[in-house]
């Protein structure tokens, strides 16, 4: 799977999770700048990212993230 593909599905989660189907990310966003991902919707969001791609995320892992690209990076090397 691409990074873009993967971009793309993150993106679809986080869509679904804030319910909200004009959120566009790219490998530059960060949370604080996407209108509802706050502390809660990213808890939210890391388990139904972990359930769509089978995976799973030790807390460690997700604290150092800074942006959707280091994501997807995570997402590539936990797969």
């Amino acid at each position: 799977m691409t990074d873009q593909e993967t971009l793309n599905r993150v993106t679809a989660v986080v869509r679904d999770q804030l319910d909200d189907d004009e959120v566009s990310l790219t490998m530059d966003t960060v949370a604080k700048a996407v209108d509802g991902w706050d502390s809660l919707a990213h808890v939210r969001i890391m388990v139904a990212i972990e359930e769509s791609f089978g995976i799973e995320f030790r807390t460690s892992d997700i604290s150092g993230l800074d942006n959707v690209g280091d994501l997807v990076r995570l997402i590539e090397a936990s797969r």
